[in-house]
């Protein structure tokens, strides 16, 4: 892009911020459209939408389908930093917790609307296509698609997620990757490979809720190392952790992490690795939304900082292109041929057909050009997903302010009680995270996660009746 030019939608894009910040266009209203703002301000149309693009992804602006730019409220703001009391970091048992199957299971249920379950919009995924290519390669591989592909999966996927890994800054050939059925069977596959019953997992807090199932699963313990909006796992309180207890594995998610949604920065990334590796500890690197930065820049994986193999990298397409295909990968470095063993007494192998139609999808590079849709598409709902929230819901709730993903949280003033509005909202048809089922032991009881992968009406009505039963659960309290 010309110099000129870049400076010309910067300064439309200025022009617009000035008439936000002088109360011309209030929280909510809606913005002259691209074809006026052009005629006004006299540039060309593409001028306007870069510069309109450009607010979005600073978050001033959100889109809305058929209806045009609107000012993003300023109300929500990230949750309070935590104040971390490093005696608490022991380790704890798993709780039972129902509430996190349930969300699961109502996942195909067509009368709920899906905020409770981070599952990606059906608009952002190739179905459609995949379903073709999955056609053509059994018809093309018969009696392959109907047997096992042997370990560690199909070659030619293989080589197309190696390629497609130095966009994370990650060099593996497809020798180092193995297919899984998804990201969350390669998590377990590593646990199991590095962890022994009773062993202690050092994990974020909050944490996604399958990953402290899991656990519970394979009879281990947890340390809840709190995560901040901004730069992800507290190093500080990690190294207290690792100072004081015995941990056999450290189980994180570096980029837009779930629920938290924060992107750690890559001199943290690099202090972490400093970390275990000073005490001996392996890491699990929970990659599975790196792909889906808001902006055109992918963060760089983990493991890219990676010299010794200890870092066992996980990540699927299940956000990205496929979530009904299972089709996941690990890079697991030096304990690669002991997850292979765990693999072939778990699931054998990842399915043929499927691996084969996901390895001719990225073969014909369509992917690149997918993720910048979606990328924009995710954007645009994350940001009228909090602007809704911001308007809706009560005084005081604060938000997170991803830069990637397409996951929320949200806390509520006390004495709000997000376990109660799962149980109302359900009521209402809506399903929603609440906080406590992304802790070891129940915290975050004012707090829930949201899906904001998909806005339309319904999802705007389901914001606004969960933002009522919040203010009513509030004034009650105060009554």
């Amino acid at each position: 892009m010309e110099a000129a030019e870049s400076t010309l939608y910067r300064s439309v894009a200025d022009r617009i911020v000035a008439l936000i910040d002088s109360g011309a266009y209030k929280p909510g209203e809606r913005l002259p459209s691209i074809r006026d703002l052009s005629r006004q301000m006299r540039v060309s149309i593409n001028t306007v939408k870069t510069a309109y693009d450009l607010l979005e992804l600073e978050r001033l602006v959100a889109p809305r389908p058929q209806s045009g730019y609107y000012v993003r409220s300023r109300l929500p703001e990230a949750p309070v930093e935590p104040t971390i009391r490093l005696e608490t970091l022991v380790p704890k048992e798993p709780t039972d917790d129902e509430i996190a199957a349930q969300i699961r299971m109502d996942i195909d249920r067509r009368d709920l609307i899906q905020l409770g379950a981070a599952v990606p919009s059906p608009e952002g995924l190739p179905s459609a296509r995949l379903a073709r290519l999955l056609a053509r390669e059994v018809q093309a591989h018969p009696e392959e698609s109907a047997q096992y592909l042997a370990l560690p999966g199909d070659p030619r996927l293989r080589e197309q997620i190696s390629r497609l890994m130095l966009e994370s800054g990650c060099v593996v050939s497809p020798a180092d990757i193995t297919i899984t059925a998804g990201c969350q069977e390669a998590v377990t596959l590593a646990l199991l490979a590095l962890c022994a019953p009773g062993d202690t997992v050092a994990i974020e807090s909050p944490a996604y809720f399958a990953f402290i199932r899991q656990l519970d699963r394979l009879r281990l313990n947890g340390i809840e190392i709190p995560v901040t909006p901004t730069e992800g796992i507290s190093l500080e309180a990690l190294e207290y952790a690792l100072d004081h207890q015995k941990v056999s594995a450290c189980l994180v998610t570096p980029s837009f992490s779930n629920p938290m949604g924060s992107l750690m920065s890559d001199q943290c990334r690099q202090r972490l690795l400093e970390l275990i590796t000073r005490h001996g500890v392996p890491l699990i690197e929970d990659d599975i939304y790196g792909d889906l930065a808001h902006g055109s820049q992918r963060p760089r994986a983990l493991k890219a900082f990676d010299r010794d193999g200890t870092v066992i990298l996980c990540s699927s397409f299940s956000k990205t292109l496929c979530p009904g295909y299972r089709v996941g990968w690990m890079v697991p470095g030096i304990y690669q041929e002991r997850i292979h063993q765990y693999k072939l007494t778990m699931s054998v192998a990842a399915s043929a057909p499927v691996q084969k139609a996901v390895a001719a999808y990225l073969a014909s590079g369509a992917y690149a050009r997918h993720l910048r849709k979606v990328r924009r598409l995710y954007s645009r709902n994350v940001a009228t997903v909090s602007e809704a929230v911001g308007r809706c819901f009560p005084a005081g709730t604060r938000l997170t302010r991803p830069k990637g993903g397409f996951v929320l949280w949200a806390e509520v003033p006390q004495p709000f009680d997000s376990i109660r509005l799962y149980q109302e909202a359900r009521q209402e048809g809506i399903s929603v995270a609440p906080g406590p089922i992304f802790s070891l032991c129940g915290k975050f009881r004012n707090a829930l996660r949201l899906n904001a992968a998909v806005w339309s009406p319904a999802v705007a009505g389901a914001i606004e009746t969960l933002g009522k039963l919040a203010r009513r659960q509030i004034e009650a309290a105060g009554s």
